[in-house]
């Protein structure tokens, strides 16, 4: 073999070396390529799969709100249900009650919406509406339910319930809706289902009672801006001023949607008013009552906070305070009443009776 040709030969050689090495990485690439897009393609399913179980979820819970009048089992105190006393009229019972229990919110009656029944949501806490509904501990519901039809036009647009978990931030949603008839009105009724968590966070303080007139309580009142009740599990109070502070972890008890409830230094010495619910704060060293005064006059602070499951550090929800630099200073029987965004000090004292803008912000 000439030089010509073993030059010839080795080009030849480094040629085919050379397509080899590029049909190797080439196919390699191709390996890693199909990996990654089975990879991909292997999420893309499972993500389609819990949106499936989203779409399903809000058409069942949809079915349950409007296939029937809902029912309710008591709790019988140790964790379990008794079943004997079961009923359908669940919209009876008391918010505490429905605490308690189980409870599936139909609004159904004689083949039509029951106004009844849907009054009554506001005494269902939403994790409990959304168990109600079938709904995995992961996924919440917000519930909006309006006239769309009626003989009164300006009755068309009314809203008779809204309210639920805010669904702003939700990974996934689905929505279903179903018009149903309320006497001669259509009504349209319209579950949205997400996972964005089921926490209410909404209670304001709206009125306190520092210094009391003829050994009246101190007192303290809070609106639930929720359509549904909120459970006061998780919430607490803080008293602070220049010598005391003095905290009370809530660990029962349940506010009604859109009402109000007074936390007292004596349930005996103060009239329930307009007030839903009542609470005695006074066996807690929080609040006192004649000539115990544990709220200090001159200057002090409130604060409502909420500790959001599986965290330990409470949350400031809402406060209020006065003296010092507040230019708030409480005469006799003088009350802080938070009004138009702010707080301010008023001669009369109306426990149980807010006047509030109704909103949800759950």
């Amino acid at each position: 073999m000439g030089g010509g040709e073993r030059s010839q030969f080795r080009e030849d050689e480094a040629g085919l070396t050379a397509v080899i090495e590029f049909l190797s990485a080439f196919t390699l690439f191709l390996m890693i390529l199909t990996a990654f897009m089975s990879l991909a393609q292997l999420e893309m399913g499972s993500n389609d799969t819990e949106i499936d179980q989203v779409d399903q979820a809000v058409v069942a819970g949809l079915d349950r709100l409007t296939g029937g009048s809902g029912w309710f089992v008591p709790g019988d105190g140790d964790g379990g249900y008794v079943y004997s006393n079961s009923t359908t009229e669940w919209q009876l019972e008391s918010a505490e009650v429905l605490q308690n229990g189980r409870v599936q919110t139909g609004l159904m009656a004689d083949n039509q919406l029951d106004i009844n029944r849907v009054s009554a949501l506001s005494n269902v806490t939403l994790s409990s509406f959304s168990q109600g509904l079938g709904l995995d501990e992961g996924l919440t519901a917000f519930l909006r339910i309006t006239v769309s039809s009626s003989e009164d036009a300006e009755r068309v647009g009314i809203q008779l319930f809204e309210g639920g978990a805010n669904i702003n931030n939700a990974r996934m949603a689905s929505t279903a809706s179903s018009t149903v008839r309320m006497g001669t009105e259509l009504v349209l009724i319209t579950l949205e289902v997400h996972d964005a968590g089921r926490t209410n966070e909404n209670l304001l303080l709206t009125e306190v009672m520092v210094r009391p007139v003829s050994g009246g309580p101190e007192w303290i009142e809070v609106y639930n801006d929720n359509a549904f009740a909120t459970s006061l599990l998780g919430w607490s109070f803080n008293t602070t001023s220049s010598s005391t502070s003095n905290e009370v972890l809530l660990q029962q008890g349940i506010i009604s949607g859109h009402s109000v409830a007074l936390f007292t230094g004596s349930l005996a010495s103060l009239e329930q008013g307009n007030a839903t619910q009542m609470f005695d704060l006074g066996q807690y060293g929080l609040l006192g009552v004649g000539s115990m005064n544990l709220l200090d006059d001159a200057a002090g602070t409130i604060e409502l906070r909420f500790t959001r499951p599986g965290q330990i550090n409470p949350v400031t929800n809402a406060q209020v305070e006065w003296g010092g630099d507040t230019g708030r200073i409480l005469n006799l029987n003088h009350v802080l009443v938070w009004e138009e965004g702010a707080w301010s000090v008023q001669e009369d004292a109306t426990p149980g009776d807010v006047s509030i803008g109704q909103s949800n912000a759950s």
